[in-house]
């Protein structure tokens, strides 16, 4: 059986809107949903706000109860009958994100095991088949198919094998 590793922040959880959430909360300012899907969240702040970004990240709080990406229970429910499947994420560079994380996942993903759930720091120690990451730096060694996964902060970046939604993941592995 082939097997699949899947992010987690910006591939099945919505960490940008938490961003957007707590800046909104902190200070009144909306941003659209196109503002926030086609520049990097640090691009839409002020200058003198761009601090927050790793003031929220390493908030407790941050990581919990994250939106769920649209259409990705769905599609990784069926990839899990075709495919072994591992959550990969670089939870190591915020140490606060671990249990949350956790528990998120198996909220929203009750059927994948803990023992299919990877916290690490560098990526390239997987061994998959294919790795759906937004962040094309998790490629750089991993021995897969690297396949990004399009978000806010990448839409500049050139990779051979690109998806934009769940959908298109679908279309291109079932």
């Amino acid at each position: 059986m082939k097997r699949i590793a899947i992010d987690m922040d910006e591939v099945i959880a919505d960490a940008n809107f938490r961003f957007a959430e707590w800046y909104t909360r902190d200070h009144g300012i909306e941003f659209t949903h196109e503002q926030l899907n086609s520049k990097r969240f640090s691009d839409l702040l002020q200058d003198d706000h761009k601090y927050l970004i790793k003031e929220y990240v390493y908030h407790d709080d941050f990581f919990k109860d994250l939106p769920v990406m649209p259409g990705c229970q769905e599609v990784i429910k069926d990839l899990y009958d075709k495919y072994e499947i591992f959550i990969t994420t670089a939870a190591m560079e915020f140490p606060n994100s671990l249990l949350p994380k956790l528990d998120w996942l198996g909220k929203h993903f009750p059927y994948i095991s803990w023992t299919n759930i990877v916290f690490c720091g560098d990526k390239s120690i997987i061994n998959a088949d294919y790795l759906i990451d937004d962040n094309v730096k998790h490629f750089k060694r991993f021995i897969g198919q690297g396949v990004l996964f399009t978000a806010s902060h990448n839409h500049d970046v050139v990779w051979d094998v690109r998806v934009n939604t769940w959908d298109d993941v679908r279309k291109l592995l079932l």
